[in-house]
């Protein structure tokens, strides 16, 4: 009689990604799956593990059939067995560690969302299907090269295009502006091949925009927002909607760029020279970085928009990995405002000797002027406050605080008066005397938005006066006539656009310590232009 002995049981592995930052520890750890554990233990589970003498969180990052180890120790726990990492995940979060010199587990952190167990147990309800009820028409579809675009998105192609918006004011019967409507076009595109849509933007403000333009063409409620105001549950509630198969269309900001996505056909971003979409914390990845890592590794395409290109673009579209869809110069000059600069040629400075050295030209003057005759007129102020920066009135010398040598602004009081506080250390000055000159008077070479409210308020009397700016930002104003003193960024919009603009301090922004100055007072300039109405309306910069 013989007998056979029987197999030996396979041992299960697991492929743990660590919560680990260490640089020399930048790389994946295997354990043994206990039997009780088989079950849970899947790809991009959360489990905890001992290392090094303690316990720590990571995820399941692949079940190989081996180890180059002999004696595994075991996972201590899973703590979930939803799968919140895919493979794409996790090729894209190494791609961009080795990309920023990072560590896997510092990008890990920035793509999955903390864990809220309530909203994880909870029923999931259903998810509407985008419906495209109807497509806006013009935008990208009038950009030379943008038919062709959209063609190969219905195809389920991989182009990668940069469009040069012109920057003019239109909206549509929802409040879509030219960009918006172009991202709908092409998201309907991509949602006829059957793909998932990603659309990333700067800020929240230009989330709900976009989710409210797409939401008037899909459907109520087939449109996920994915941002950080959006509250740990409702933010775990999207991220499991993308990651189960769910929602098909995602709205977001910066951290959405690692969104999962199932069978992903489009990633738009709009204006990515906005410093919003650099991550702050290490390794610092930049989310048009991480977009073109993305689109490069997973079968997407691939769509940047803004109104003026950043450098890194301009490289890309050089170089032929973007292809550019940009309106000749001539066709913009027609259809966005027309601009001009105070005291740019020999007759102006004979007509206003003084139009280079005052900070408000004639020329401007008599811009807002015209401008409040058919509506409101937009200010463009580089910096909020009332008065910036101080200086002695006669050395010019910089006033500075006694205490930490920081620079002082004024702030203006309700009575009238003003205070004098360090910018750096927020101390109060009662009195101030220049230590170089004994000079008591005050001159103020940077003036902020409060201040140049105020003055416009004295020189055109009657007229409504809006400052939005710092922590009292307007989203809109209506059509009546009124200055609106805005900081960048912060310009609302006019429901009818602006009758005229003025961007005040251009050597200012011009003259930033930053290598970057020139591109963004360009950027910001141009997304003043695209508020005001069309020369052909009277617009003017």
């Amino acid at each position: 009689m013989t007998t056979t002995d029987a197999p030996a049981p396979t041992r299960r592995i697991a492929r743990v990604a660590l919560d680990v930052h260490l640089p020399h520890l930048d790389r994946f750890f295997d354990y043994a799956v206990p039997e009780a554990m088989a079950d849970a233990a899947v790809v991009g589970a959360r489990v905890r593990a001992r290392f090094a003498g303690r316990t720590v969180d990571g995820f399941i990052v692949e079940l190989p059939d081996d180890s180059a180890v002999e004696r595994l120790s075991p996972l201590s726990r899973v703590v979930s067995s939803e799968p919140v990492l895919d493979a794409h995940q996790i090729a894209l979060i190494r791609a961009v560690a080795d990309h920023c010199a990072g560590a896997f587990a510092d990008v890990m952190r920035l793509a999955v969302p903390p864990r809220h167990a309530a909203t994880e147990a909870a029923e999931q309800h259903p998810w509407p299907a985008p419906e495209p009820s109807y497509v806006p028409s013009g935008a990208l579809e009038d950009a030379p090269g943008g038919p062709r675009f959209l063609e190969a998105l219905r195809r389920g192609g991989r182009l990668r295009a940069h469009w040069q918006v012109p920057p003019r004011f239109f909206t549509d019967r929802d409040g879509a502006d030219d960009w918006r409507r172009g991202f709908v076009q092409a998201c309907v595109a991509a949602l006829d091949a059957h793909r998932g849509v990603l659309v990333l933007v700067p800020d929240v403000h230009d989330v709900r925009r976009m989710r409210d333009a797409l939401t008037a063409c899909l459907g109520d409620g087939c449109v996920a927002e994915l941002h950080s105001e959006s509250g740990p549950a409702a933010r775990y509630r999207t991220y499991l909607a993308a990651s189960r198969g769910r929602a098909r269309v995602m709205v977001g900001t910066r951290g959405a760029c690692y969104a999962p996505l199932h069978d992903l056909g489009l990633i738009c971003l709009w204006d990515d020279g906005d410093d919003l979409f650099a991550e702050p914390r290490a390794p610092y990845p930049h989310a048009r970085d991480v977009a073109a890592l993305r689109a490069a590794a997973e079968p997407c395409a691939l769509l940047y928009a803004s109104y003026a290109r950043s450098c890194e673009i301009e490289r890309w579209v050089e170089s032929g990995w973007l292809v550019p869809l940009a309106s000749p110069a001539a066709t913009t000059r027609r259809v966005c405002a027309v601009v001009r600069v105070a005291a740019d040629s020999d007759e102006e400075l004979r007509r206003d000797p003084m139009a280079s050295a005052v900070r408000i030209p004639r020329r401007a003057f008599e811009t807002i002027r015209a401008g409040l005759a058919s509506g409101p007129v937009l200010v463009q102020v580089p910096r909020s406050g009332y008065l910036a920066a101080l200086a002695c009135a006669d050395c010019r010398a910089p006033v500075r605080c006694r205490g930490c040598n920081g620079p002082v602004r004024a702030d203006r009081l309700p009575d009238g008066g003003r205070r004098l506080s360090c910018r750096w250390c927020g101390r109060t000055m009662t009195s101030w005397q220049c230590p170089r000159c004994g000079s008591a008077r005050l001159r103020a070479p940077l003036v902020g938005s409060r201040r140049t409210a105020e003055e416009l308020g004295r020189a055109f009397p009657g007229v409504v006066l809006v400052d939005s700016s710092g922590q009292t930002v307007r989203e809109s104003v209506g059509e009546t006539p009124a200055l609106v003193v805005a900081t960048p960024g912060a310009e609302p919009v006019a429901r009818a656009g602006y009758a005229a603009a003025v961007l005040l301090d251009g050597s200012l922004m011009l003259g930033r310590a930053d290598l970057r100055a020139a591109e963004e007072a360009l950027r910001r300039w141009l997304s003043a232009v695209a508020l005001v109405r069309p020369a052909a309306e009277g617009g003017s910069v």
